[in-house]
């Protein structure tokens, strides 16, 4: 009975791990480009790490407005003097201070006018600003990124398909003549030059195959996914090709820029710098306050005790007042920090221009590309066709012994490399397509897509 229960518990175990299984294999579904890039902006490491900038972004604008506040501080002090002084007063000696004497204080400042300080605060803002706009470069690079990776898998997978194709079709010609070759209707060479075929489409397949795991271990790193993970994609979003509409002139693709953002956020940055180093030269002001308590006595044990002895003493004190502080000449240190300040101003301005030179040169490029991609694609889509018309006729010729073998071969050959430009030009096609919008500043609409 013993025995019987566990064949029982052994055959339900693996019928659960079966079915399992199979329900697993069927929730996976397709990768498609949209899920791609959504899993990358939630999992990419340098999407966290630069969303961790923008975090101390915040915490470095808290911390210079903390200057701005007002600053309070206590102290507390215990002496004892073992000689204690004395001032002498109309030919008499008085006795100062106590061999015991203890105080309390506090402190308060507030800044009322500290030009370093205001303008120091409007630049912790623009830097804040600064993290959050290289946050949105660098979830856009992500996507670049991972865009181009998966639609390069695409293509790789289907020229996998395209060998796969042309294998299963060489092998029935290689069972033809192999047959022929053994009733003596076929040469040894035409076999052997068959075989060779054989050899070279699965070397191909295995490069291929080798090709497209690197491919999707890049695809997954750069999605921030664990590279033990198993995928599949959705092969169709590479095979279809929208029809190329006119490119509008777009008057606000300029602002869209990211790239164009940061420099003038860093502009933004460099002109305050300048102004920071420039209010040195300005006054500053600041109330001040403070409070202290006293207590004197000739032993220790009075120090914090109520006593009626004539010699211990307790009392406070309080200031308060403004600190007027003026520069006068400091060598000239503030006049070479403005002068540099400047400089890096201007380089800026510099790079600024480069790059709108830059960004309209990858613009016009990237519409010249589509063009000639998609102008590839009808071309290659034809001259695919009439390959694959071609190698029907052919093959009908040899199976009817009106064409050699070599003109077979060749043609198989031929269909194989005009199948192989069509799929690289349909991945051509979708790069431009990307660095179009990269250029637009719409490559987030990807995600949409």
């Amino acid at each position: 009975m013993n025995i019987l229960n566990m064949n029982i518990r052994k055959i339900l175990t693996v019928a659960i791990v079966g079915l399992w299984g199979i329900h697993a294999a069927s929730a996976q579904e397709p990768l498609t480009l949209k899920k791609a890039l959504q899993y990358a902006l939630e999992n990419n490491e340098s999407i966290k790490k630069a969303y961790l900038d923008v975090e101390g972004g915040k915490h470095q604008v808290a911390e210079v407005r903390a200057n701005a506040l007002p600053q309070v501080e206590g102290s507390a002090a215990l002496n004892y003097n073992p000689v204690i002084g004395k001032l002498v007063f109309a030919g008499q000696s008085v006795t100062i201070g106590q061999p015991w004497d203890s105080r309390f204080g506090a402190q308060l400042s507030q800044q009322v006018f500290n030009q370093q300080v205001f303008t120091g605060l409007k630049a912790a803002q623009a830097t804040s600003d600064y993290y959050r706009l290289a946050a949105n470069m660098t979830e856009e690079q992500v996507i670049e990124t991972v865009a181009s990776n998966y639609y390069q898998i695409l293509v790789n997978r289907e020229q996998l398909s395209v060998i796969d194709t042309n294998l299963k079709n060489i092998r029935v010609i290689n069972e033809i003549v192999s047959n022929q070759y053994q009733n003596g209707l076929a040469k040894k060479i035409d076999v052997d030059r068959i075989k060779v075929n054989i050899t070279n489409l699965e070397n191909q397949r295995e490069e291929l195959i080798n090709g497209v795991s690197l491919l999707e271990n890049q695809l997954k790193f750069s999605m921030g996914m664990p590279i033990e993970t198993q995928i599949t994609l959705a092969e169709e979003e590479l095979k279809e090709v929208p029809k190329l509409g006119d490119f509008a002139e777009d008057s606000s693709r300029l602002d869209r820029l990211i790239e164009l953002q940061l420099l003038n956020k860093q502009l933004e940055l460099l002109d305050l710098q300048y102004k920071a180093n420039k209010a040195e030269y300005f006054p500053t002001l600041s109330l001040v306050s403070n409070y202290n308590y006293t207590t004197m006595t000739d032993k220790f044990g009075y120090l914090y005790k109520n006593s009626e002895s004539p010699i211990a003493a307790t009392f406070g004190a309080a200031v308060v007042g403004l600190n007027l502080r003026i520069p006068i000449f400091n060598g000239f240190a503030t006049r070479a920090r403005m002068g540099k300040a400047k400089v890096d101003y201007l380089k800026a301005e510099q790079d600024l221009f480069n790059m709108k030179q830059s960004l309209n040169l990858a613009n016009e490029n990237a519409k010249i590309q589509l063009k000639n991609a998609l102008n590839t694609i009808r071309s290659q889509r034809e001259n695919m066709q009439l390959a694959q018309e071609v190698y029907e006729s052919t093959q009908n010729n040899y199976n009817n012994g009106l064409a050699a073998l070599t003109d077979l071969l060749d043609t198989e050959n031929a269909l194989t490399q005009a199948q192989n430009s069509y799929t690289q030009a349909l991945l051509n096609y979708k790069i431009a397509e990307i660095q179009l919008k990269k250029s637009n500043g719409q490559i987030k609409s990807l995600i949409n897509e």
